[in-house]
């Protein structure tokens, strides 16, 4: 009879196989790594819709009161995709495991991916948390929110790495404790890093700006707030130009907020000839105040003041005070508005028949030395040009 060598080794693997069976090996050890490896990857395969059927089920419970919710579950829905593996891991561990080195490997990696998911989900919950608190309390600046995010992330992050550090047996404190010394070395070369933080807080907290405002510092910088950092504020100069100015300098020096006031103030001194008549003063007055009483373009008491009064007698001029404000933040109308006053201010008093004074100087001779000779203005004007 004639066997192939195909049907040889099949016999001969059959055998073996039976015979480990026949001797538990299969039956126990095999049996239990394909039964944990099974378990694994379906654990894998189904983390997906697991989190979103926890999500969705969540959801469904609390529709009715919290309707709101949805940011917070969007936010926890990817740590949830850890627990199906966690529970894989431990089912492996605990009961198709017979090592106790194994078992030991998977009640750290099981306790390691829950408090994985919990921090991620704390981690990812600061963002929702942080707006949901501004959506309280709308006085919030949005800055403030920025860095509640940001210190809620960290700390969530230093918390996790600290918890899963501590279930494989590192002990985060003893290495705190020894760094000590280390970190009073780097908090005493980094005063200036926390002055600016303190700043900066002290910078949010008074309001004295935020991102968006148009300032001015003098010495320091002026443009528009662009970003307030941990340390330093970012300022877009009108010429595009970044400037990165430390908190500090915002802080220890006066501060223009352009964008906070209400109006601009124009605050003019007008000074005209001393040959201008009493009546003539007094048209030029009256016209500028009815130009200004009742037109839209300038505030109107009580909301502000209006004042146009003769105010002094110059060395060359008698002084006509001129005090008002726009109606208008926009710096563009402002500047508009002010032009167009100026236009009727100039013909109005071309038309009294005034003018404007200018700075003049007036020379008095008393007497002359002896011999001087005296030309008069005609004689000099009629004299011929020379050659």
């Amino acid at each position: 009879m004639n066997v192939t060598l195909g049907e040889i080794s099949f016999s001969g693997l059959k055998d073996a196989i039976a015979r480990a069976w026949q001797s538990g090996a299969i039956n126990d050890d095999l049996l239990r790594l394909v039964g944990a490896l099974l378990l694994l990857a379906a654990a894998f395969a189904l983390r997906r819709p697991a989190g979103r059927l926890i999500v969705s089920q969540i959801r469904r419970l609390l529709h009715r009161r919290h309707g709101s919710a949805g940011p917070f579950l969007v936010a926890i829905e990817p740590p949830l995709r850890l627990l199906p593996p966690a529970l894989a891991i431990f089912l492996a561990a605990e009961f198709l495991t017979t090592n106790d080195r194994l078992r030991l490997l998977g009640s750290n990696l099981t306790r390691s991916l829950v408090a994985a998911a919990l921090f991620w989900a704390l981690y990812r919950l600061a963002a929702p948390t942080a707006r949901a608190l501004v959506g309280h309390s709308p006085g919030a600046a949005g800055v403030i929110v920025d860095w509640g995010i940001r210190a809620g992330r960290v700390l969530a992050a230093a918390l996790g790495l600290a918890a899963v550090l501590e279930i494989w047996g590192i002990h985060v404190g003893s290495m705190l404790a020894g760094l000590g010394l280390f970190g009073a070395a780097v908090a005493l070369g980094a005063q200036d890093v926390f002055k600016n933080m303190i700043a900066g807080m002290f910078i949010i907290g008074e309001k004295r700006f935020q991102n968006g405002d148009w300032i001015k510092a003098d010495g320091v910088v002026e443009g528009t707030v662009e970003m307030i950092g941990l340390r330093t504020t970012r300022v877009r100069q009108f010429d595009s130009a970044p400037v990165f100015v430390p908190n500090s300098a915002l802080s220890d020096n006066p501060v223009i907020n352009y964008t906070q006031m209400r109006s601009y103030r124009i605050s003019w001194v007008i000074g005209l000839t001393y040959e201008t008549t009493n009546a003539q003063l007094q048209q030029i007055r009256d016209g500028i105040l009815a130009h200004l009483t009742g037109n839209a373009d300038y505030l109107q008491p009580p909301d502000a003041s209006i004042f146009v009064r003769v105010d002094s007698f110059g060395a060359s001029s008698i002084n006509l005070m001129l005090y008002c404000f726009t109606a208008t933040t926009d710096w563009g109308t402002s500047l508009k508005t002010t032009e167009d006053l100026a236009f009727f201010i100039r013909t109005l008093v071309s038309d009294v028949g005034s003018g404007f004074a200018f700075p003049s100087q007036s020379v008095y001779v008393e007497s002359l030395p002896a011999g001087t000779e005296i030309f008069p203005a005609s004689a000099a004007q009629e004299k011929p040009a020379a050659g």
